[in-house]
């Protein structure tokens, strides 16, 4: 993959979609190149913050040369809380695309699960609008009834909700979704916390399912260089001799059974 270059991304939109997370629209070379399941580093303007923010994808428009991002501020002063200070016509340095995405002909042809918990939920919904596959089902899980983003979802297949109290669809996680509905699957493409990717591991083990997963973790330098981003893996990696892979530039997703979680 060819190294990317820092731009500045001009904001075309933001807004708050729920209790600490936002959207926005902004307008980047990354578009061109980007794939569903691929991040971008996104930098402050503020000179004491040195480190990017690795945001996923969320929504990808080549022709207008725009990406969506969805994220959650994570506190007072911090980088996420200055994004979403941004308005119309900001300017907001990014690198990317980067990472590799989801392998869309997996599916092909056949019974598909995209599964997205949390801040896990944005980057499936792009995933959705390309996905080619016998049936496309669509399980989201959030904490309460601010199901964000869930209207873009049910353009795009069937949909099946989970909330943490209950609040609508399935009381439970993802996992007790499916399971309330009875779903079958072919192939999985999960993205979200651990402790949902490690069951949903575990689920695809069990079932004999092909399963892909992105996983989250905190970056540095998101490309590759600090290794800072490891996880283990079954398999030495075949540069380093050991058994782990960078998540930034190896993944984010990677086949379940190549990696331990």
């Amino acid at each position: 993959m060819a190294e990317r270059k820092k731009e500045t991304a001009i904001v075309i939109s933001q807004e708050k979609l729920a209790d600490g997370i936002f959207s926005m629209w902004i307008q980047t070379e990354a578009s061109k190149s980007a794939k569903p399941g691929q991040f971008i580093s996104m930098y402050t303007n503020d000179s004491s913050k040195l480190l990017p923010r690795p945001i996923s994808i969320c929504e990808i428009d080549k022709e207008n040369e725009s990406l969506r991002v969805v994220y959650r501020v994570t506190g007072g002063n911090t980088g996420t809380e200055q994004f979403s200070k941004l308005c119309e016509g900001g300017r907001i340095p990014v690198i990317g695309p980067l990472g590799n995405g989801f392998p869309l002909e997996a599916a092909e042809g056949k019974k598909t699960f995209l599964i997205g918990g949390g801040i896990g939920v944005p980057p499936i919904l792009e995933l959705a609008k390309q996905m080619k596959c016998e049936e496309k089902q669509i399980v989201v899980g959030y904490r309460d009834a601010h199901t964000f983003l869930k209207e873009e979802f049910e353009k795009n297949g069937k949909v099946y909700i989970s909330t943490e109290d209950g609040s609508m669809g399935t009381r439970g996680n993802v996992l007790d979704a499916i399971c309330e509905h009875g779903l079958e699957a072919d192939v999985i493409y999960a993205c979200g916390p651990t402790p949902m990717l490690r069951a949903i591991k575990d689920y695809a083990e069990k079932k004999n399912i092909v399963c892909y997963i992105s996983l989250e973790e905190r970056m540095a330098c998101g490309i590759g260089a600090c290794l800072g981003c490891v996880c283990q893996t079954k398999e030495k990696d075949h540069h380093s001799n050991v058994h782990n892979r960078r998540i930034c530039k190896d993944g984010p997703v990677f086949l379940a059974t190549e990696v331990e979680i």
